[in-house]
């Protein structure tokens, strides 16, 4: 697997990235902190406890407001990840999903240690963060899949009967990989999938998660993003149920004004599938951001991994600026998603002032170790 060499970045294009990059992450833990209180309800329990129209604002889980799951720690590691297996790239090791299971790997750590371990140097920053410590209700899928060295392939994927948006929704930073082609970070996004899901909806499920997000980064809308997709789900074996919920999606928008029982149609089976088909609609017909998000979380399937792919989406599409200001203010773990969103885009757009083989930044090093 190899990248192609990125696009020459002058200061407008790399303000754009950021601000790409930013919306990506924060839109995806807003969605995931608006969907996380109404995540195991139905909708007519969601209405009792929330009011006619559902959520429409923070609410309080893990106690308090903007808690954000699993799915947003997971996405972080991604990044972490990213940005290592770039760093590595210099002692001529290149094998991105190999970073990203020992990435997921630090994750699996703060689910059962009670805190940083300061002695394992090589852990980087992300790891010594000690709100990531906090256990948010991660799926039997990821610890057993993740619970040991042993990394899953497509060859012998980790729980091959498991469906589910998860690995979706720790996808959104492959799709930011914007100097690849869009082959490259489907395959990187079903590979790092298997290591956790192995059913055929939950790893394709998540590589056009990510080529959609690489379409809209590179500037596209995200009608032709979806497209793009789906000519590249055509070539895989068992693409069938992913590619039919994407057309469902996109058949939906057609059929008037969106409500939520046209939202809890496209949900209905609870898959990766249908949280794909979820939040590709609520991209599509959104107002705007709180609109999207509002839309994603109302319905009976997985609010939090509807509204994490729903956030990534209109993130990538708007930039950081489009977010309500009002619910990042209270998103927890904010800080840390600035700085490694900035550090990703510093990572893409300037790597090799950072490390290369004639020399490196000690302190990005020491933050990204080899």
């Amino acid at each position: 697997m190899s990248a192609t060499a990125g696009a020459v970045w002058g200061r407008t294009e790399q303000q754009d990235f950021r601000s790409r990059v930013r919306g990506a992450l924060l839109g995806a833990a807003v969605g995931d902190a608006l969907g996380t209180p109404v995540d195991t309800l139905g909708l007519a329990d969601i209405r009792e406890a929330h009011g006619a129209e559902g959520v429409v604002d923070l609410a309080s889980a893990h106690g308090r407001r903007g808690a954000v799951t699993h799915l947003t720690q997971l996405s972080l590691f991604s990044v972490d990840g990213l940005i290592r297996a770039q760093v590595r790239r210099d002692t001529g090791a290149w094998h991105p999903p190999s970073d990203l299971h020992r990435a997921y790997r630090r994750w699996s750590a703060t689910q059962h240690d009670w805190g940083p371990d300061e002695r394992r140097k090589e852990d980087g920053w992300l790891a010594r963060e000690e709100w990531l410590y906090a256990r948010r209700d991660p799926s039997r899928a990821l610890l057993l899949g993740l619970g040991d060295d042993t990394m899953g392939t497509l060859d012998r994927p980790k729980n091959p009967t498991e469906p589910g948006a998860e690995a979706a929704a720790r996808s959104t930073p492959f799709g930011l990989l914007v100097g690849w082609e869009p082959q490259l970070v489907a395959q990187l996004a079903v590979e790092c999938a298997v290591q956790t899901h192995g059913h055929p909806v939950a790893h394709l499920g998540a590589g056009a998660y990510a080529v959609i997000v690489h379409a809209l980064a590179r500037g596209d809308d995200l009608d032709t993003a979806v497209q793009r997709a789906l000519a590249l789900l055509a070539a895989r074996p068992g693409h069938g149920p992913v590619s039919d919920a994407l057309q469902h999606a996109l058949g939906a928008v057609r059929q008037g004004m969106p409500t939520a029982a046209r939202v809890e149609e496209l949900a209905e089976g609870g898959g990766a599938d249908a949280a794909l088909a979820v939040a590709v609609y609520c991209a599509l017909v959104a107002d705007d951001v709180r609109h999207g998000l509002c839309l994603a979380v109302n319905h009976s399937g997985p609010s939090a991994a509807a509204g994490a792919l729903t956030g990534g989406l209109l993130g990538t599409l708007h930039g950081e600026t489009a977010l309500p200001p009002a619910w990042l203010a209270e998103l927890e773990g904010r800080p840390t998603l600035l700085v490694l969103a900035d550090d990703f885009a510093m990572e893409m757009t300037q790597g090799p002032a950072l490390h290369g083989p004639a020399g490196a930044s000690p302190g990005w090093l020491s933050r990204y170790p080899r």
